[in-house]
């Protein structure tokens, strides 16, 4: 049975989403964005990811960074970011079976 309190926390977290996202939804249903923003905007995603991944590189070990290298090889000569997430977790998971 679940929790009263992480009940709660997950209800919470559920409604912050989705003010974030429906707040965006309608901000830019009132605004429309310049050429400029707009592709600002689309490096947002991108910087998000790095965001994420750079502290984990830099408190990470061997396989952190033989995931990661396996990730950028396979997606530069794939051109199939899936394909390079596959591969960098497949990459990470076998170093830390082999030790």
């Amino acid at each position: 049975m679940i929790e009263a309190s992480n009940l709660a926390a997950i209800l919470g977290m559920a409604a912050a989403t989705l003010a974030c996202r429906a707040g965006g939804y309608f901000l830019f249903r009132a605004l429309r964005p310049t050429p400029f923003l707009r592709a600002m905007l689309g490096y947002v995603p991108g910087a998000l990811f790095v965001g994420y991944v750079a502290p984990a590189l830099a408190a990470g070990g061997i396989k952190e960074w033989v995931g990661a290298a396996a990730t950028l090889i396979a997606v530069r000569l794939s051109g199939n970011i899936p394909l390079g997430i596959a591969v960098g977790t497949l990459s990470a998971w076998l170093v830390w079976l082999a030790r």
